[in-house]
């Protein structure tokens, strides 16, 4: 093992993230009373224009108003970019008016260290001047070619940090890769085309102590596909995925929840491991395969998801 380390810098359970337009108070409310653990209410995208200012009243008046923790929910908003006239004041309004009831921002279309480097700056201006006595956590989307040209110098920024989150539509567009889907698979390309994109950026966030998230999957009548996206993301280490309909929450949380079986093997592997130490050896056997201090490792991943739904309840 290196001397060098980063442990993950923050646990939140995040299985499942829905994606909720902040002009629609609404499908804020909706989303308040779902199952899903993680909640990002979109000042970006999912926003006209025209609609942005009424959208980030309408965020600071359900922040306010909703009990979100109480309601098991993580709550994280998406700003605009940073090369919009919006972005400035998302942070300021938001943060000043309702940022005690905040945990996470998410900034899009990250390119380069520095742009977590500009919101980081607002944030802990704000915070200070404000009193809180939370720390507002920053996640990064990763969308397009340059955040992923520079992917692990964005993972190693210093700081907030806690996450990074995979866009395939905005990363589609910046590739110019011919599709025309969200998130499915192309029958042009022999196998998964996002397999490198996600595997990347998933090595960049273990490397450095943050949190791997999948994306949207832009076709929520195909719930079999849906699942089989994020069946191939858990593969590769992410640890959740977005809901951009409250029907893939349950479809996301099912897919990153480990299986009872997996749990009782995991506990089963530290039990025959404790024993081989015991008796001076490293490593044991369990129902005729080896186990180490690899397999260790793996059960205690298992376990840390396990021990935190259970904790949310």
């Amino acid at each position: 093992m290196s001397y060098t380390l980063h442990p993950l810098k923050r646990q939140r359970l995040q299985r499942s993230e829905l994606a909720v337009p902040g002009s629609n108070p609404g499908m804020i409310q909706k989303a308040a009373d779902s199952d899903v653990d993680y909640i990002f209410l979109d000042l970006e995208d999912a926003v006209a224009p025209p609609d942005k200012v009424q959208a980030r009243a309408n965020i600071i008046e359900a922040l306010n108003d909703i009990d979100w923790r109480g309601k098991g929910k993580t709550m994280s908003i998406r700003i605009n970019g940073l090369d919009t006239h919006y972005m400035y004041r998302d942070v300021v309004e938001i943060i000043e008016q309702a940022g005690q009831h905040l945990d996470t921002i998410l900034v899009p279309k990250v390119g380069v260290p520095a742009d977590l480097y500009t919101v980081e700056t607002m944030v802990s201006q704000i915070e200070e001047a404000m009193g809180f006595t939370h720390r507002i956590g920053l996640e990064a989307l990763i969308e397009t070619a340059l955040g992923m040209a520079n992917v692990e110098s964005i993972a190693a920024t210093p700081g907030r940090l806690e996450a990074l989150h995979f866009g395939v539509a905005d990363y589609a567009a910046s590739n110019r890769a011919r599709t025309v889907v969200i998130g499915g698979l192309n029958p042009d390309y022999p196998g998964d085309q996002w397999h490198f994109a996600l595997s990347r950026m998933t090595v960049a966030c273990r490397a450095y102590g943050l949190r791997a998230i999948d994306g949207p999957f832009g076709d929520f009548s195909d719930p079999d596909a849906y699942t089989a996206s994020a069946r191939r993301a858990a593969a590769l280490g992410i640890e959740g995925k977005w809901a951009i309909h409250p029907s893939q929450v349950t479809l996301a949380n099912d897919v990153f929840s480990p299986p009872e079986a997996e749990v009782t093997r995991a506990r089963r592997i530290l039990e025959e491991l404790k024993k081989a130490e015991a008796e001076g050896r490293g490593a044991a056997c369990l129902d005729g395969k080896m186990i180490d201090a690899a397999s260790e490792r793996m059960a205690n991943n298992v376990l840390s998801v396990a021990d935190a739904i259970a904790a949310r309840g």
